[in-house]
């Protein structure tokens, strides 16, 4: 029997009873105190989610909050130089704790390995600290606050309390979406009564999130666990069936998580951003981006791209300014050359790309491709995962080193197939999860046609239902509850 002091021991993961348990409350109190409280009930809820992994590192929650709330006040009241001042004196600060808690010994790595042919010793030390869970996320989500002040797109908060419970707000709190304070500042302060068709919507879209994570994501995470540990161990099959499986891993695992977030805050009348659109039916690198992460991708557009120049400048310094912004968008994943070089390869494929458009549609011309269009589109749809998956090695891949063994060995030994090869899963897990997977892709095939409608209310409501059960049953009996953490925690 599972005791109260069980219930809410561990960190607040998703897919954990203990947070089932913990939003049911959260929930029941909501809907029964009064609306002026029901913004210290959130904020209060939200800090104990965080607090439930390191509970020390929401002093650097507090910090941050503290600054860009001090920051938007002074920006909106200043002009000139000055505000500008303020702005820049908040990213700095924001960009100062990324810095140290994410950056630092990468820098420092990277540093004493510049100065060792030239026979100078660094001696800097090196902090032997955790990375605050979601770091990114939230200091992202403050920075846009204060760039919006000062862009005059948003007024100042000056509830202090609302200002900290648009950073801390649990249920995108430690992997998203990133929302802008246009749209979430002024729902807290919106009163939200229950609603049973929003109710049923949310929890809908918190159950298909639940599969992607504990069914296929955690499924497929072993075996992709099992040959990334070690690729040298493997070659051929094994590390193509590894690769494939860490693209759907990582799409479930991340878009499960966001599936939740949005139902869950749907549940108490929230409207977060969309943040996944099927990214994998992208015919090309540049749409893949407009589905995979939008949250991430807009804010690097409107708050790196564009001031940058975006496309409004000569074509060199085009395609410069888009390589750019992949390589900074590598390194907010992750310190580490192999995420700067994943981010570096989709620089380029956006580039390639453009500079190869003409020709790609003229060269279709001419084979008539272009005249069958659902050939056309798989082929398209076809080399873009394939793009993106092997662009995933680097990824995934525990160092550089790692990651380019795995690309020279894609192939080798094909003939040999899976033949003793120790892949941690059975053939029948694997039949399994490959189940899984064509499930999924049945009903994103269906969304995909339907557009944002949900397509499952147009049938009747005893089909609806039988559905609903079995995918319950699914989840109860293929599922993995291993309470694994998800992906982008680490970011």
């Amino acid at each position: 029997m599972v005791g109260w002091e069980s219930l809410f021991s561990g960190y607040l993961i998703f897919n954990s009873i203990q947070f089932v348990v913990f939003f049911i409350l959260v929930l029941a109190l909501y809907f029964s105190i009064p609306h002026k409280y029901r913004w210290f009930l959130l904020l209060i809820a939200s800090a104990y989610f965080y607090m439930s992994f390191v509970p020390i590192y929401i002093l650097i929650l507090g910090f941050t909050i503290c600054v860009d709330y001090i920051a938007g006040i002074l920006i909106e009241k200043s002009s000139g130089r000055r505000r500008k001042m303020f702005l820049v004196a908040s990213i700095l600060s924001n960009v100062g704790v990324l810095a140290v808690f994410k950056y630092y010994n990468f820098l420092n790595e990277n540093l004493s390995f510049l100065m060792q042919p030239l026979g100078i010793e660094t001696n800097i030390p090196y902090l032997s600290i955790l990375l605050p869970i979601g770091l990114s996320f939230h200091t992202f989500q403050a920075m846009s606050y204060t760039i919006e002040v000062y862009r005059k797109n948003q007024a100042a908060e000056r509830h202090f309390g609302i200002f900290s419970l648009y950073v801390l707000f649990f249920p995108q709190l430690v992997a998203g979406p990133i929302e802008r304070p246009q749209n979430l500042l002024h729902q807290f302060r919106e009163k939200h009564s229950f609603d049973a068709e929003r109710t049923w919507s949310g929890l809908r879209l918190m159950l298909w999130g639940f599969f992607k994570k504990v069914v296929i994501a955690d499924r497929v995470a072993v075996l992709v666990d099992t040959v990334y540990a070690s690729p040298s161990a493997y070659q051929g099959a094994p590390l193509i069936l590894a690769t494939l499986f860490f693209a759907v891993q990582i799409y479930c695992d991340f878009s499960g998580y966001t599936d939740i977030a949005i139902g869950s805050a749907r549940i108490m009348g929230f409207k977060l951003m969309e943040n996944f659109r099927r990214p994998y039916y992208a015919r090309s690198i540049a749409e893949f981006w407009k589905r995979w992460h939008i949250s991430l991708s807009s804010w690097f557009r409107d708050y790196v791209y564009i001031p940058l120049g975006g496309n409004r400048v000569a074509v060199p310094r085009w395609y410069l300014n888009l390589f750019v912004v992949f390589l900074v968008s590598g390194l907010w994943h992750g310190a580490s050359w192999t995420f700067v070089i994943w981010g570096g390869l989709h620089g380029a494929y956006l580039v390639i790309g453009l500079m190869t458009a003409r020709f790609r549609t003229t060269l279709k011309e001419r084979i008539g491709l272009n005249r069958i269009a659902w050939l056309n589109a798989t082929v398209q749809i076809t080399i873009t995962t394939v793009l993106a998956s092997f662009a995933w090695i680097f990824f995934r891949a525990t160092n550089v080193s790692d990651a380019f063994y795995v690309v020279r060995h894609l192939f080798s030994g094909l003939a040999v197939g899976f033949t003793g090869a120790n892949l941690g899963m059975s053939i029948w897990e694997i039949i399994i999860a490959l189940g899984a997977i064509a499930l999924m892709e049945i009903v994103q095939l269906v969304q995909e046609r339907e557009g944002k409608k949900e397509f499952i209310l147009k049938l009747p409501r005893w089909i609806r239902a039988t559905l609903y059960i079995g995918l319950i049953l699914i989840i109860l009996l293929f599922g993995v509850f291993e309470r694994r953490q998800f992906i982008y925690f680490q970011f």
